[in-house]
């Protein structure tokens, strides 16, 4: 199979990212923090090795910084959810994913309200007006991907996090798609809350995710329970990362995500992406002009685009396609990809798109051969 819906979740991972979790199994089988026996005890090293890794990786101030989630859109929501009070108002961009849009929208129920701020691809400073724009005095939080999940599309979230801090307004940017293929400096970047996917571009397992935080402090909990520390109390704890971790971890994906973010440390985020980027470009010089392929985004510039493309059959659903190529061995994502705020902005929200995403294990070839089999198809 040629596996190109790294977008939804990378695949193959790595030998290693294996090889941690069989090892978690065996030798971190007891629950971290919760006994005092010596092998609950190796279990909260490796905890915290993973801890320090994400911390080291991001450039966060420190491991205690990073919270360990069930995936991205859960450190998504503990943020929303968790910050945001009636009356606020919150700036997204008109590109988001349902993982925020969904929340906000039952916050929307509360009291709580936001404006899309338009993006202009390849154009950053007009982006940066979009935010400019959809700011008010009421606005409580921005909330901006980092790269489309659909389109590519990249956002200027340095420059974004400076417009918030000019106006007093903390940012969360959502790495899902970019985390381990962009370079993020916490420190330098202004981000306040990042959050992380652990199966995407980190190639750990499913299951995995990561908020991490500057001042988590501020935030209340979506559940709260047992965390190993002050038991004799009923009161969740405020220390981070505790007061955000309540209940047994999930070891095993801890240990093979600090598998992964480890093996994309060693290769490095640019290496990575400058490989991903020429493949697509590869193949957006194989479909570009083709009859009857319609691209909706120009030829990626790596200053603007993450390296995602989706692209139409003219008369055809995006769901034919995709079955189409799954039935000559291709695996891509077809139809809304969760996020119909994305397929609004290029009007496809009534055909869906079909979506490639390379990962590091992509190739050359690979991309070669989606080609020739996607013409194929067409010709039939």
């Amino acid at each position: 199979m040629i596996y190109l819906d790294n977008a939804a979740t990378t695949f193959p991972k790595p030998a290693q990212v294996s090889q941690a979790v069989r090892m978690s199994l065996q030798k971190y089988g007891a629950n971290p923090g919760r006994s005092g026996h010596s092998m609950s005890i190796r279990a909260v090293e490796e905890v915290y090795k993973c801890r320090a890794e994400a911390a080291q990786f991001f450039h966060a101030q420190g491991p205690e910084q990073v919270i360990f989630t069930l995936n991205c859109t859960h450190a998504v929501n503990l943020v929303l959810k968790g910050l945001l009070k009636p009356g606020d108002h919150v700036v997204v961009s008109c590109l988001e994913h349902n993982a925020v849009m969904r929340p906000l929208q039952k916050l929307s129920e509360m009291g709580v309200a936001y404006t899309a701020a338009k993006v202009t691809p390849g154009d950053n400073d007009a982006t940066l007006n979009g935010f400019r724009q959809a700011l008010t005095a009421k606005t409580r939080l921005i909330v901006c991907m980092h790269a489309s999940n659909v389109w590519g599309i990249r956002l200027p979230v340095e420059r974004i996090a400076s417009l918030g801090r000019e106006y007093g307004v903390p940012i969360l940017v959502d790495a899902a798609q970019s985390a381990g293929v962009l370079p993020i400096d916490l420190q330098d970047s202004g981000i306040d809350y990042l959050c992380v996917a652990g199966h995407k571009g980190l190639y750990g397992p499913m299951g995995t995710g990561m908020l991490i935080v500057k001042n988590g402090e501020e935030l209340s909990t979506l559940v709260e329970g047992g965390t190993g520390t002050n038991s004799l109390s009923y009161l969740q704890p405020d220390s981070l990362p505790e007061r955000f971790e309540s209940g047994t971890p999930n070891m095993p994906g801890i240990s093979g995500l600090r598998a992964g973010i480890a093996y994309v440390r060693s290769l490095t985020p640019e290496v990575i992406f400058r490989h991903e980027n020429k493949l697509i470009i590869r193949l957006y010089d194989h479909l570009n002009g083709k009859k009857r392929v319609i691209i909706y985004m120009p030829r990626p510039d790596s200053r603007y685009f993450a390296p995602v493309l989706s692209f139409n059959v003219e008369g055809a659903m995006s769901e034919e396609i995709g079955q189409l190529l799954n039935k000559n061995g291709v695996a891509v994502r077809a139809g809304l990809h969760c996020a119909p705020a994305a397929h609004v902005f290029c009007g496809t929200e009534q055909t869906g798109a079909v979506r490639v995403c390379p990962s590091a294990f992509s190739t050359n070839e690979e991309m070669d051969r989606f080609a020739a089999i996607l013409h194929k198809i067409i010709r039939k």
